[in-house]
């Protein structure tokens, strides 16, 4: 670990056990499709077979008159939502209308998969059979799968209400571009003029799913007083309960979430999917329903993140400054529109000071299942065009690639594509770091193989929002502490050392939970990064207040001045009489007769989140008669600002590195003619496993952000963003082959080396 600064924290930067760890290896924790209720029912989701039809008429009479049906619902089962702009939760819709249509379909479907209804049985199975009785009339239409297709003049148009806006202000009728965003720095021409070597490139990238082992599940119970509870595995319960209400037509307070366990979500665990469904059979039954998603369902019905076609172009003086850098990309958005343009554009630069720029980003839907964030969404996808230009622009100028970067290295006061100016950044000490390591250094021995080594740096900006926590001491000493954070990587522990670190106290007597949205005050979801800057600020704040409250209660028991008590290291101590001196476990004891239980809360939606760079170095070996790239060695490395607890950032890095591979080397949907996913079993949809890769070794770097009280940066984001570029660039080392179009996969490499 390479940390820049010193520091004197006793619990910070330990890593203990954590907390849910023996309930996870024994089996006791509880995932959303763990919970049985009694008198349960069991619901499926009839699914569209075609990838673009009107729907002309569902017909639910024969399903209606079956004993074992329970209950039924359909699209006319859901509020009725405006036309108009409005927030949901973490999401934002052009239309409110695409909020309704995701969960039910009304007029149209627009991917194989788009859910028409859903029925309750007494049992899964019979469930799944019974869907057959509902009849719907459909009219085919012609489909369209790619985002370069999609944006065709004769491409088949899915919404007809889309307007495409012009930067100028004209509105273009009847086309699948659902935004249009543009960034602009300096003057592009100019410093394409002052530039002695100009490389401009093409990328595409297919779809890619975010792989979690979990299926997405939702159980509900609507009671006689009108209330619903539902319990379900997301990465935010509130923003849940929020989307359901939204679906609904109810009030917030009419819907209690409970968070359960996740097996994973990487951002694809955002969207409400059956969770209003399952409340509307609930409520129609008057049992408690659970739905659940079958692997096929996930890969054609949840959000993957999008395909993509991007041009890039990098100018730069024969001396190695960048002069000036254009893109244009253009995202797949799925059936409605929500691409993360945003954040490829927003970062795709942003390790580097560049005057002049010009960013284009087209937002375009088109007839496969919503995307939704997939870990630093978008930047990945943004960098492998920048970092494979500019090693590219190094290997013309004869420079070392990290010598290239660190000449144009961004830095605190370079202002970014996005306008925002740097805070204290990382990334002149990532590069130094990196050029250091000895998988850099150190020459790769090739030995008559085609082996070669790539090198990409990323950054993400990482997000922050509201969040909340509850503390209460007991008696004994120990502190109960609830947040709103949904755990996803071990934040009840993270959260636990903020805790322990003021407080001056061993983690081990902090008993973290996680609230549902009855016990806890809102917290914006598991996402962006910000979890353990947002709500570990949040318990921050509640152990400063803990710790007033013990001095208080010093100064009661010796009748002396709040002034006259301090506390440190975990002891409260008199300033005059230095015998007069107790522990936190002492207060605790008395502390019910010296003013009643110690419970505290706190609720923040701080600014600061300081951006995280990150890099790759990989070594590859290329077979010439398959066109497989095995990875030799793999070094990750990011900037946490301050690593809370090592082994759980360390944790992150590996699994960005993997998802990462995964997604450069091998994974992509296969799209038939009309629109159907080929590949919806995970033997087909090709992740990574422990076979396919080496040791990942994780360098971690503190640059603290000073936008913390512990100096965190986020890290469950920016490690995914280096490895797609990086690659890329190891592989044309090895076998002097650009590849600009993912996955790289054996047939892909094969081809191009037999093109070359």
């Amino acid at each position: 670990m390479a940390t820049l600064a010193e520091n004197s924290y006793t619990e910070i930067g330990k890593r203990p056990v954590r907390h849910d760890g023996v309930d996870k290896v024994i089996g006791k924790a509880q995932y959303g499709a763990d919970l049985n209720l009694p008198g349960m029912l069991y619901a499926k989701v009839l699914r569209s077979p075609y990838a673009h039809a009107k729907i002309k008429s569902i017909d639910i009479s024969k399903a209606e008159k079956h004993p074992g049906i329970k209950a039924i619902v359909t699209s006319a089962d859901l509020a009725p939502l405006p036309d108009k702009n409005a927030a949901v939760g973490e999401d934002v819709y052009a239309n409110m209308k695409y909020v309704r249509d995701r969960i039910l379909a009304s007029d149209k479907v627009l991917f194989k998969g788009h859910p028409i209804a859903a029925i309750a049985a007494s049992d899964m199975h019979e469930a799944e059979e019974l869907l057959s009785l509902i009849e719907v009339e459909y009219e085919v239409l012609p489909s369209v799968t790619t985002v370069e297709g999609a944006m065709e003049k004769d491409a088949p148009i899915l919404h007809d209400h889309i307007k495409s806006t012009s930067l100028s202000g004209v509105e273009v009728h009847g086309s699948n571009i659902a935004s249009h965003d543009q960034y602009v720095l300096g003057d592009i021409e100019e410093g394409f003029r002052k530039a002695d070597i100009v490389i401009e490139r093409e990328f595409r990238t297919k779809t890619v799913h975010q792989g979690y082992i979990e299926p997405h599940n939702g159980t509900a119970w609507w009671t006689s007083d009108g209330h619903v509870t539902i319990w379900c595995s997301s990465q935010g319960h509130f923003q849940i309960r929020d989307q359901v209400a939204t679906v609904l037509g109810l009030d917030l307070s009419q819907i209690t979430v409970v968070p359960m366990e996740i097996g994973g979500g990487f951002g694809g665990k955002i969207a409400s999917y059956l969770e209003p469904i399952t409340a509307v059979l609930s409520k129609k039954s008057g049992s408690p329903v659970k739905t659940t998603m079958t692997r096929v369902e996930v890969i054609e019905a949840s959000g993957p993140t999008s395909g993509s076609y991007v041009k890039a172009k990098i100018g730069a003086t024969k001396e190695g400054k960048i002069t000036a850098a254009q893109g244009y990309l253009a995202f797949e958005a799925g059936a409605f529109p929500g691409s993360p343009i945003g954040g490829a554009i927003a970062c795709m630069l942003s390790p580097y000071d560049i005057e002049n720029l010009l960013l284009d980003g087209y937002d375009v839907v088109n007839n496969k299942p919503k995307t939704t964030a997939y870990r630093a969404p978008g930047a990945p996808i943004g960098a492998l065009a920048v970092e494979t230009i500019v090693d590219e622009i190094a290997n013309e100028l004869n420079m070392d690639p990290i010598d290239f970067r660190l000449l144009n290295a961004a830095k605190e006061g370079t202002r970014r594509a996005d306008g925002v100016i740097n805070p204290k950044i990382g990334m002149i000490e990532t590069c130094e770091i990196v050029k250091n390591h000895s998988n850099y250094s150190t020459p790769l021995l090739k030995d008559g193989k085609l082996r070669g080594r790539g090198t990409a740096f990323g950054y993400w900006r990482n997000n922050t929002g509201p969040a909340a926590c509850t503390a209460v001491v007991t008696p004994d000493g120990k502190v109960n502490l609830t947040v709103g954070q949904v755990d996803v990587g071990g934040s009840r522990t993270s959260m636990s050392l903020h805790m322990a670190e003021v407080l001056k106290i061993p983690v081990e007597d902090i008993n973290p939970q996680v609230g549902n949205t009855d016990a806890v005050g809102y917290t914006s979801l598991t996402a962006g990064s910000g979890g353990t800057f947002k709500s570990g600020w949040a318990v921050y704040e509640a152990a400063q207040q803990i710790k007033q409250l013990i001095i208080e209660r010093a100064s009661m028991i010796w009748d002396s001045p709040i002034e006259e008590i301090e506390y440190i290291d975990g002891i409260v101590k008199h300033k005059s009489d230095p015998e007069l001196k107790m522990d936190f476990k002492q207060v605790a004891k008395v502390s019910t007769n010296t003013g009643g239980a110690i419970v505290v809360s706190s609720g923040v939606n701080p600014g600061g989140a300081g951006g995280s760079f990150s890099a790759m170095v990989v070594d590859v070996e290329v077979d010439p008669e398959t066109g497989k790239t095995s990875i030799l060695n793999c070094t990750a490395f990011t900037d946490a600002g301050t690593a809370i607890h090592p082994s759980y950032v360390e944790g992150q890095i590996q699994g960005g590195a993997v998802q990462g591979i995964g997604w450069a080397l091998n994974e992509e949907y296969f799209m038939s003619p009309d629109g159907q996913v080929m590949n919806t079993s995970l033997l087909d949809y090709r992740m990574p496993t422990s076979l396919d890769l080496p040791m990942i070794d994780a360098v971690v770097i503190e640059v603290p952000n000073p936008g913390h009280p512990f100096g965190v940066r986020g890290v469950g984001e920016s490690p995914l963003i280096p490895p797609l570029a990086a690659l890329s660039n190891a592989i044309y080392d090895a076998t002097g082959v650009r590849m600009r179009e993912l996955p790289m996969s054996p047939s892909n490499v094969l081809k191009a080396l037999n093109n070359s």
